[in-house]
């Protein structure tokens, strides 16, 4: 065979190893609405740079009539490349060739780039579209699996891992994206779950739908195992992009800093009336939020699960920060198992990732009642303490209004090692609101009063005046400064200015135990 025949036989091979499943499969994917491997690596990488490896893998199996089904990358394009200038690996499944489904050769694909990763300290996508384990291979599939959910492991907290969900994701497979740092999911085409309806019925008599087992919608508000739920592929492909923006490439970089036309000393009137006079009405804290960071650059994460916690990423003088806020618009503001688990990963991955904190404080509390209290509040809510305590980036709070009992503890607390702890001048720091206090610490008073309703009138307002400010955690230095709130954004700015070089650490140890 002359040098040309042979060229002409590696290009023959690389162009089958392109077809996938062939193109009666491709059209049947592009009628289910869902893009092809190749098509979302197209999207996913700037044009030109993906560098595609182990394109002609085949599987080795001889099991069921397995050999005669060969496919030269045997259903997942694995590679590294550009994504908007910075190194990313990624690999794509491709549930053209026999569902996507995970084989030995499969698996060692995805492992070798997940190596990969790790040695040259760079983001993993994985973009997974897969019917589950190849059932014909038996434990060789289900071992490739678990060399899967090791490196996953090994890369936590050393690299971003980033999972989209574009199609089925069942069985053992899940557990791969639950270990990494973010889950994107397509709405109607994508599903998540360790038991399909069929044996859910077969089990628990229930009959339930795929959508609503594992849907993109069910996992976004009532699992919150999706932190982003779009309507499409290329709005996800986008949204990845747009997260790999405020990250670095590893534990050792800091996150990427841009410039910036929107001042530093910039400030918004606007915010010095946007807490309401009355302690019980609501204000929305994305508005907050949106007045003093870097205009329109905060980008939410779980937007749609547990809302009474807000998290996210945004800029300040074009340095991304981590966002973690209560919501007083949603069930006051206040702390419950799923709002403190959502903000523990958050904090925990900003700290792996050398991403700065910034706190926006107005809580009255922990939500009470027996189904917190049976659900595991103690430990949940430990969670979110545990965090904050042992994260060691810079820390930064600012109360805007209540800051009541263990929950003011919780949320980035001086005691805790908040590094900056600023307060309005609306703010109140108390173990408990006015009312509640006043009814235990006066309640013999009340219960000999004439008028009890006047009395407890009269003492609550002796307390709001008294305990219900920011002056005394002020005098104690619990409160480094009490400011005007148009002089956050500044104010903010200059804190994490001055805490660039920060230095922190935790007592050695090879890791904590973490109240899960």
């Amino acid at each position: 065979m002359s040098n040309h025949e042979k060229i002409d036989e590696l290009r023959k091979r690389k162009d089958d190893a392109r077809q996938g499943g062939g193109q009666e499969r491709i059209d049947k994917q592009h009628d289910k609405g869902k893009l092809t491997a190749r098509e979302r690596i197209q999207l996913l990488f700037d044009k030109g740079t993906f560098e595609e490896m182990d394109m002609l893998v085949e599987h080795r199996s001889h099991n069921f009539g397995l050999q005669k089904k060969k496919f030269p990358g045997d259903g997942v394009v694995t590679g590294y490349g550009l994504v908007n200038g910075r190194e990313v690996f990624a690999f794509s499944q491709d549930f053209t060739v026999m569902g996507g489904s995970l084989s030995e050769a499969h698996a060692e694909k995805i492992v070798k780039i997940m190596d990969l990763a790790m040695k040259t300290g760079a983001p993993l996508i994985g973009l997974n579209d897969s019917g589950g384990a190849r059932i014909q291979e038996g434990v060789v599939s289900l071992g490739g699996y678990a060399d899967i959910f090791l490196q996953n492991t090994l890369a936590s907290g050393v690299i971003p891992q980033i999972s989209a969900i574009l199609g089925p994701c069942a069985g053992g497979a899940v557990y791969s994206p639950a270990i990494t740092d973010f889950i994107f999911m397509t709405k109607n085409t994508s599903y998540m779950f360790v038991t399909g309806p069929n044996v859910v019925k077969t089990v628990t008599h229930e009959e339930v739908s795929s959508e609503e087992l594992g849907g993109a919608i069910t996992h976004a508000t009532k699992s919150g195992v999706a932190h982003f739920a779009l309507d499409n592929e290329v709005d996800v492909i986008e949204g990845i992009k747009t997260l790999l923006g405020f990250i670095p490439q590893n534990n050792m970089e800091d996150p990427p800093a841009i410039q910036t036309d929107d001042s530093p000393d910039r400030m918004d009137e606007e915010l010095d009336t946007l807490v309401p006079e009355s302690p019980n009405k609501p204000y929305d804290m994305h508005d907050v939020i949106s007045r003093i960071v870097d205009k329109e650059s905060f980008f939410e994460v779980h937007t749609d699960y547990a809302k009474n916690v807000i998290v996210g990423f945004a800029r300040l003088d074009g340095r991304p920060v981590g966002i973690v806020a209560n919501q007083p618009a949603v069930l006051a503001g206040v702390l419950d198992i799923d709002s403190a688990m959502k903000g523990a990963r958050f904090v925990r991955f900003c700290d792996a990732f050398n991403i700065p904190l910034v706190v926006f404080e107005d809580v009255p509390g922990f939500l009470p009642g027996t189904e917190q209290e049976w659900g595991g509040i103690i430990k949940h809510g430990a969670k979110l303490l545990y965090a904050f305590s042992e994260a060691t980036v810079p820390k930064v709070t600012v109360i805007t209004r209540k800051a009541y009992g263990g929950a003011y503890d919780v949320m980035n607390s001086k005691h805790i090692r908040g590094d900056m702890n600023y307060a309005w001048p609306s703010a109140e720091i108390a173990v408990m609101g006015p009312k509640g206090a006043v009814e235990i610490i006066f309640r013999k008073e009340i219960a000999e009063a004439d008028d009890p309703d006047a009395v407890t009138k009269q003492r609550t307002e002796e307390f709001r005046n008294k305990f219900a400010n920011p002056y005394i955690a002020a005098k104690r230095g619990f409160i480094d400064d009490i400011i005007e709130p148009h002089q956050t954004r500044p104010k903010l700015i200059g804190a994490l200015e001055m805490l660039e070089n920060k230095v922190d650490s935790n007592p050695r140890k090879k890791h904590g135990n973490i109240p899960l």
